[in-house]
């Protein structure tokens, strides 16, 4: 049942997007709890257990899971200059039928950040959710205040939608998000006016 999860890679030009193996543990706990403070603030809470290899594992399972069964796409970034891990995207919630889409989730350590690496992985991570995938929409929130998590989707092609009301808990609090969509046939702003 798992032996999709081993095709599924995604290369750019400076990495590798992959799902996440058991021995990510140690790279990932490190980045992880070197960049605490720097995700805090756009994050859920974390459970006591989160940098756990338990923990660890349980990703690891449902991310293979998750693929098999089409529902995800979870994967690392890996630089592919020095195979250091550098953070991770989530193409989660795919819905088929009429509606086509995903919901993009992302996060990158605090030193790999501001160097275009998240940029360069939503931009493959879309392109592959629309060829690969055959989806229509991808969505994604963020904070109001999270002025880099904006300007790099905008970067990336999505565009605003508007204002979600309490839409996650974020650090212990519920928290408005601004929503953002990137679709395969955008026509937002055109008209067949000549």
């Amino acid at each position: 049942m798992f032996a999709r999860r081993r095709q599924l890679r995604i290369d750019t030009d400076r990495m590798i997007l992959r799902p996440p193996q058991h021995g990510d543990y140690r790279p990932w706990a490190s980045l992880r709890e070197d960049s605490r403070d720097f995700l805090t603030p756009w994050e859920p809470s974390w459970s006591s257990d989160h940098l756990s290899r338990k923990a660890f594992s349980n990703r690891v399972y449902w991310a293979a899971r998750a693929i098999a069964n089409g529902t995800a796409v979870p994967v690392f970034l890996f630089s592919r200059r020095d195979d250091i891990f550098l953070g991770a995207i989530t193409l989660d919630n795919i819905r088929r039928g009429p509606a086509q889409a995903g919901t993009l989730g992302y996060w990158i350590g605090q030193r790999h950040a501001r160097h275009g690496y998240m940029r360069e992985a939503i931009e493959a991570v879309v392109h592959y959710a629309f060829t690969k995938l055959d989806l229509s929409r991808i969505e994604a929130a963020c904070l109001p205040e999270n002025a880099a998590s904006r300007g790099v989707l905008e970067k990336s092609g999505f565009k605003y939608e508007g204002v979600a009301q309490s839409y996650l808990q974020i650090n212990g609090r519920w928290r408005n998000h601004v929503l953002y969509s990137n679709l395969r046939t955008d026509r937002r702003g055109r008209t067949d006016v000549r």
